[in-house]
């Protein structure tokens, strides 16, 4: 059985950044694309996801226009800054390196 997990803030902010390093999208889209990266794990709530992406928005690391989706509806997309992308690359470096040292400290005898 899937388990859902809640996530922290660092973890939503570094989630989103990876998210839009594949494309700009919308909410929804960010959304999707961050369950889909975690294979179910990671659900994020519309309450949790707008303030986290304008926080995003505020540093530089997000920035937003609006568009047109497939549906032939106005929606405000959200792209990766080259800011955001470093921030990203310095936010995974770190993720790596405390995952590893979890890593070996429960594979420790």
């Amino acid at each position: 059985m899937a388990q859902s997990v809640d996530v922290m803030q660092g973890t939503l902010n570094l989630l989103i950044l990876k998210a839009l390093a594949v494309a700009p999208m919308h909410a929804w889209g960010i959304s999707d694309r961050v369950e889909q990266m975690s294979r179910g794990a990671f659900k994020i709530g519309q309450g949790s996801l707008y303030p986290a992406v304008h926080r995003l928005e505020n540093r530089g690391w997000v920035m937003s226009h609006w568009h047109t989706t497939e549906n032939n509806r106005i929606a405000r997309y959200y792209q990766l800054t080259t800011d955001g992308r470093h921030a990203m690359e310095a936010e995974l470096a770190a993720w790596q390196f405390y995952a590893d040292a979890m890593r070996f400290a429960i594979e420790a005898e």
